[in-house]
């Protein structure tokens, strides 16, 4: 069974401070415009205090002082949530120089997605939930502004707790903005990159009901941890009943690699243990690639499949929802991690509990 989970039932309140830093890639040092919008955004709308540490900013810092904040950011009292700048590549060397006790001693909810996943998954191995999505240059600095869907969520993660159900978008958009771009001192943003038609989720079979803690997050970064036996625990059985959360990056893995993925959690015996998964809408272009609209079908369908091929070999009884809107694409949910979520196959639906 999963460990048992536990997180602050403190909830912030208007005035409540909260750590910002860059666990990953210091991507304030190069965008300040767009780090600087994220904050007043954060204070202005949220009336929250954002407290930055010293490598928030700082690019090219060493996984020792990145973990040194981290550190600093749950050891102190006076900090209510922590949330994560954006993610990147390398948070994995970053983990071993955390404090395992101090941490779980003060369990505080954290932000963050993508790379995050490093950090989300050993805070669950700590017995800590937290939450999948809400860093802040992604969001936060959201071109255009908040959106209220993402934001709805990320309030009830941070203020009012309780049961949230998600329901299906309409329209999401996927194109990134170029950061550089001088449209960023507007003090709004850029407009949104271009809107696209959803049509919602897909379910495989939707036959009961499954309520458990969620458990995965960036299937890239899962991987990584998996070759590098990184907080991936032994015993299979310690994943059972779990809700398993699984999205795809910027980078745009190929349908083979993530079969390749999955079938190497199958013949560890992962992939049995969960009743229910939700996988997140994947994203289909990036900075220099803008495929067709009938490409990125493609790509979204051969993704899909591969997923079922997975689970069809190692747990065919699953039940599967396809494009839940909580990875890389905009807008994004705000999910427990560790948290328990219920997935309703008969009444299609989705309710996140944040306790």
């Amino acid at each position: 069974m999963p460990p048992s989970l536990r997180v602050s039932q403190r909830r912030l309140r208007p005035g409540s401070r909260v750590a910002i830093v860059s666990p990953s890639f210091g991507a304030p040092g190069l965008f300040p415009h767009v780090h600087d919008l994220a904050m007043q955004r954060l204070q202005s709308e949220l009336q929250l205090i954002p407290v930055e540490y010293s490598t928030t900013r700082q690019v090219g810092a060493t996984p020792r002082e990145r973990a040194a904040d981290l550190n600093a950011a749950f050891s102190d009292a006076s900090i209510e949530a922590i949330m994560a700048t954006i993610g990147g590549d390398d948070q994995i060397t970053v983990l071993p120089f955390l404090d395992s006790d101090m941490i779980a001693k003060n369990p505080k909810p954290f932000f963050g997605y993508s790379d995050n996943t490093n950090l989300l998954n050993y805070l669950w191995n700590l017995g800590i939930s937290s939450y999948h999505g809400g860093s802040t240059m992604a969001h936060v600095a959201r071109p255009g502004g908040l959106h209220p869907l993402s934001t709805s969520s990320l309030c009830a993660a941070l203020f009012s707790g309780g049961d949230f159900e998600l329901y299906p978008v309409s329209e999401f958009s996927e194109d990134e903005q170029n950061w550089n771009d001088a449209a960023w001192s507007d003090p709004n943003g850029p407009p949104p990159s271009p809107l696209q038609t959803s049509a919602g989720w897909h379910w495989h079979q939707p036959d009961r009901v499954i309520t458990g803690p969620s458990w995965g997050g960036n299937l890239e970064i899962l991987d990584w941890n998996l070759a590098a036996n990184r907080w991936i625990r032994n015993n299979p059985a310690d994943y059972s009943g779990c809700v398993l959360l699984l999205e795809t990056s910027e980078e745009m893995p190929s349908a083979a690699y993530v079969f390749r993925t999955l079938r190497n959690a199958g013949e560890r015996g992962l992939l049995a243990q969960f009743p229910a998964v939700l996988i997140a809408r994947p994203k289909a272009s990036n900075i220099e690639i803008q495929p067709t609209p009938e490409q990125r079908m493609q790509y979204r369908q051969e993704q899909r499949e591969a997923i079922l091929k997975a689970f069809a070999y190692y747990n065919p009884d699953t039940m599967i929802v396809f494009d839940v809107d909580f990875g890389h694409t905009d807008p994004q949910w705000i999910l427990p991690y560790g948290g328990m979520i219920t997935v309703n196959g008969p009444q299609r639906q989705i309710i996140a509990h944040f306790g």
